[in-house]
């Protein structure tokens, strides 16, 4: 074997790797939503986690993403660790399926049209015209999704049949022969090799096409390759360990621990039993020197990774208590609103699964921008400097993630493929900023509350009565505001602007009073600078929410998305039955109330 075929092998391998991830970001991005709902409905069953990790890894040809995704989702609170045990055995079977894919390369058409169609080498030009065109002559979304797949597709294959031209010449190679020979001789060595070299390309699915295209000199039997494919499944979790070491919670190293020993037991089992049968001359030596194909290999890893998942399964508890043995337990101090603390670029191995737990943390940040605009409100008209420290943390927690969400999103802005996930991402992007100022005006009013006890100023009985019905009407937007969100919910939504437009009526109404008093010298003018001031900032958090609902509407709805202020006009002159009945439903509720004062 010249140099230059070491080339063009190399380079085939360089094709197949690259085939393999054009065509899992393709299946991945097609398949997203679908995903994202099969992972939220594993639960304590260990059967339906394994099933799982089965159909996930083979919707996306890699059980490392898999893995890497279930990693994610464990540190976003989405699933446990016995979940994610199952489904890490389930991806041990579900990486087989590229290996039973490539086993087309063994067609032997003998003159069936059909037959001839399916070969490779037909099947793989077809995938790469058919992915061109998808791609640069449709150029929509959703058919450059399509078209990866196809592109992908292609490349594989064609990498695979060059590696398969390139290793054609060691048919004839006696030193290759003699090579091969040790490994059924010393089957540990196989095992090394498998192992090392899986570290090294980085991909299970590479190593085992690489082996099936060898497999294509006729010089390699069983008793060679089942050690080197056991190699080959020991060598991925180091990938996986290294994943699930990097930066993440201790129920994903556990994670990682597992992946190792499941794998490192099967090996030892079969490795074992594989030899005395071997040493014993079990079926015959015809079956240990029978020389293998692509899809004896194939079969041989899928009953590999099934036998090791089906004899480990039952001992599922025992695997996750090893791990908490390995990776112990710290005692360490929870962090306040975990649940903003779930947004982590390995999710981006699937972006819609990245932008549903985005979605959830944004409706997280909302519920926390409420509570502490309550905490707001009550410190204005009852200020007590003992809760001042929760409305900081709170703000300081709320500050944290609007900047983490912000890069957060950027970055899955680059991967989203869908238009309708476009739109959400747009619709977080304009809504964590909302909620943050929300946040602010809950620490301004505190400060006004602050300002009034060290000045020892206080507002009349009218005014501070005044105030409180209005706190009570912004809290109401701000409650149905985060409901609306959090449940998706456009009814709600829709009734958020003519209840802001009453807020409006009322700081009018509020100003114009207050002004009156001034003048007559019913209040001071430091408590009076401080209640316009209140309503400003009242006014305002209405506001936001009011374009945080806008956002909701416009996400569904083309007319609103291209003008917000077009829509919002629409509403302000009548033109809505529902608007008209909802403003003066909330009229009579909140501006009768202020009336009747």
């Amino acid at each position: 074997m010249n140099i230059f075929s070491i080339i063009r092998l190399l380079g085939g391998l360089a094709m197949f790797l690259y085939g393999i991830e054009i065509m899992g970001d393709g299946l991945k991005n097609s398949s997203g939503a679908a995903l994202k709902r099969v992972l939220e409905k594993v639960t304590g069953s260990v059967l339906v986690g394994v099933l799982t990790g089965t159909l996930v890894t083979a919707v996306i040809q890699s059980s490392t993403a898999t893995i890497v995704l279930t990693v994610a989702l464990i540190g976003a609170g989405v699933l446990n660790l016995r979940q994610a045990v199952s489904i890490v055995l389930g991806a041990n079977i579900g990486t087989t399926i590229t290996a039973q894919i490539i086993r087309l390369m063994d067609i032997d058409s003998s003159g069936n049209m059909f037959l001839a169609f399916c070969k490779p080498d037909t099947l793989a030009p077809i995938a790469l015209i058919v992915g061109i065109i998808l791609i640069m002559f449709i150029k929509s979304k959703s058919s450059k999704t399509i078209g990866d797949i196809f592109i992908g597709f292609g490349i594989l294959f064609s990498g695979l049949m060059n590696m398969t031209a390139a290793v054609e010449p060691l048919s004839e190679s006696p030193e290759f022969a003699s090579m091969l020979s040790q490994f059924a001789n010393m089957p540990i060595l196989g095992i090394v090799s498998g192992t090392v070299l899986t570290v090294i390309v980085q991909s299970s699915s590479a190593m085992v096409g690489m082996l099936q295209a060898l497999s294509s000199t006729g010089a390699m039997s069983f008793s060679m390759v089942y050690p080197i494919i056991m190699g080959i499944n020991l060598g991925t979790c180091v990938t996986t360990a290294m994943v699930c070491s990097i930066g993440s919670s201790k129920d994903a190293k556990r994670t990682g621990v597992v992946h190792i020993v499941f794998n490192t037991i099967g090996t030892v089992i079969f490795m074992v039993v594989m030899t005395i049968m071997h040493k014993m001359n079990v079926f015959g030596s015809e079956f240990w020197n029978q020389m293998v194909n692509s899809g004896s290999i194939a079969n041989f890893q899928t009953f590999f990774n099934l036998v090791t998942a089906i004899v480990l399964l039952p001992f599922t508890n025992q695997l996750v208590t090893l791990s908490k043995l390995v990776v112990k337990d710290e005692p360490e101090k929870k962090p306040r609103h975990a649940e903003l603390l779930v947004l982590n670029e390995k999710l981006y191995v699937s972006p819609a699964v990245a932008l549903n737990e985005a979605t959830k943390a944004v409706a997280a940040m909302g519920a926390l921008a409420k509570e502490n605009f309550f905490n707001g409100c009550e410190q204005f008209l009852n200020y007590n400097s003992a809760k001042s420290s929760i409305i900081e943390d709170n703000e300081n927690c709320l500050d944290q993630f609007a900047d983490s969400a912000d890069r957060f999103l950027i970055g899955l802005s680059k991967l989203v493929e869908s238009e309708g996930e476009d739109r959400q991402l747009d619709m977080l992007m304009q809504t964590v900023p909302n909620f943050e100022r929300i946040g602010d005006y809950a620490t301004n009013l505190e400060e006004l509350g602050e300002q009034l006890k060290s000045e020892n100023s206080a507002f009349s009985g009218k005014a501070k009565k005044e105030l409180e019905i209005i706190c009570c009407a912004v809290s109401e937007i701000l409650t149905t505001t985060v409901e609306a969100f959090s449940e998706d919910n456009y009814e709600k939504a829709r009734a958020i602007e003519p209840f802001e437009e009453v807020i409006d009526d009322m700081v009018r109404i509020l100003r114009d009073r207050h002004t009156k008093r001034l003048k007559a010298g019913d209040c001071s003018v430091n408590s009076g600078l401080v209640f316009m001031e209140a309503l400003t900032h009242l006014e305002r958090a209405s506001d936001q929410c009011s374009s945080i609902a806008v956002l909701m509407l416009a996400r569904q709805n083309d007319a609103i998305l291209n003008n917000h202020y077009d829509y919002l006009r629409h509403l302000h002159e009548g033109n809505d039955a529902n608007y008209q009945s909802e403003l003066q439903r909330r009229r009579k509720q909140y501006v009768d109330a202020l009336n009747n004062l």
